[in-house]
C-alpha cells in the first residue's frame, strides 16, 4: 500500500503542488478579504490536489508511448511498469469524482463548471501534438487556480481573479519553456511541437523573458485592482527579482541549473505571494 502511494506521488509529482495551490487559497482570501473559514479551505485543497493529480495522470497516459522513447522520462512508473495503464485509469475516475465531489460542497458553480475543468486539464496533454504555444494552455490550466480559489468563495468572476489568472498563465508558460528546452532536440526529432523545438534555445529564452516580464505586470496589476497594500508592493517587487535570478541561471550553453530554476525558485514564488495576499488582508483590509 505504502509502495503504491509513493509511486502515485511520483507520477503525479505531488510536490508540485506547491505552484498552483498557494494562488487558490490567494485567489479565496482575496474573495473574502481575509481569512475565508477552515472548511472552505479544506474543500479547496481537496479539489485543487484532486483535479492536478488528475492531469498528470491523464498526462502520463497520453504520453506513456512518447516516454518511452525520450531518455530523460524512462524512469516514471508508467514507463518502467511500476504503475500499469489500467491502474491509471482507475485513477483518474477517482481523482475525478473527487474533484467534482469537492466542488459540490462549494457551490453550485464550481459545480457546474467542475467537467469543463477537467476537460481543459487534459485537453493540455495533447497540444504539444499540434502547436507549439502548448506552454500556454499549461499556463491556463494552472491559471484556473486563483479562478477556482476566488469561485469558491465568491461564485461571480472578478477583474482580480482574471488578472491573477493571467499572471499565473504566463508564469507558468515561461518556466515551463525553459524546461521544455531541455526536451527541444528530442521534440524535433519525434515531431513534438515546444518552443524550444521549433524557435531554438535563442527564441525560447527571449519567449520566456518576455512571458515572465508580462507575468511581473499582470501580479502588479491584480495587487492594485485588490486594492492591496505595501506588503504586497514589496513582494511583488521580490517576485520580479527572483525572475530575474531564474533567467540569469540558465543560459543557451548552460542548462545544468533548470531544475533549481524550474521546481526551487518558483515554489518560493507562489508561497511568497500568497504570504503577501494574506498578510496585507490581516494589516490592511
Amino acid at each position: 500500500m505504502l509502495k503504491s502511494l509513493v509511486l502515485i506521488c511520483r507520477m503525479v509529482k505531488i510536490e508540485h503542488s506547491i505552484f498552483a495551490l498557494p494562488f487558490a487559497f490567494a485567489g479565496a482570501f482575496l474573495a473574502a478579504r481575509g481569512w475565508p473559514g477552515l472548511w472552505p479551505l479544506l474543500v479547496l485543497t481537496v479539489a485543487m490536489v484532486a483535479v492536478r493529480s488528475f492531469a498528470m495522470a491523464f498526462n502520463r497516459l497520453a504520453d506513456l508511448n512518447i516516454d518511452r522513447e525520450n531518455p530523460r522520462t524512462q524512469g516514471r512508473p508508467l514507463v518502467t511498469g511500476e504503475l500499469s495503464p489500467r491502474f491509471t485509469v482507475g485513477f483518474l475516475v477517482v481523482t475525478a469524482v473527487i474533484f467534482v465531489g469537492a466542488c459540490a460542497l462549494m457551490n453550485p458553480l464550481c459545480l457546474f463548471l467542475s467537467p469543463v475543468a477537467l476537460v481543459w486539464s487534459a485537453f493540455y496533454s495533447f497540444c504539444k501534438r499540434f502547436t507549439k504555444w502548448c506552454h500556454f494552455v499549461l499556463g491556463s490550466v494552472l491559471g484556473l487556480a486563483p479562478v477556482a480559489g476566488w469561485l469558491s468563495i465568491e461564485p461571480v468572476l472578478s477583474p482580480v481573479a482574471a488578472l491573477l489568472f493571467f499572471g499565473v498563465t504566463f508564469w507558468v508558460a515561461g518556466f515551463d519553456i525553459l524546461y521544455a528546452c531541455q526536451d527541444r532536440v528530442f521534440d524535433r526529432e519525434r515531431g513534438l511541437h515546444s518552443i524550444p523545438a521549433r524557435l531554438g534555445m535563442k527564441g525560447a529564452l527571449g519567449m520566456s523573458t518576455l512571458s515572465h516580464f508580462v507575468t511581473a505586470v499582470f501580479f502588479v496589476l491584480a495587487g492594485w485592482a485588490a486594492k492591496l497594500g505595501p506588503v504586497y508592493v514589496v513582494a511583488s517587487l521580490v517576485v520580479g527579482a527572483i525572475l530575474l535570478v531564474e533567467h540569469r541561471l540558465i543560459s543557451e550553453d548552460d542548462m545544468s541549473r533548470v531544475n533549481l530554476a524550474f521546481f526551487t525558485l518558483n515554489g518560493v514564488i507562489s508561497v511568497l505571494l500568497f504570504f503577501a495576499v494574506a498578510l496585507d488582508l490581516a494589516l490592511y483590509a
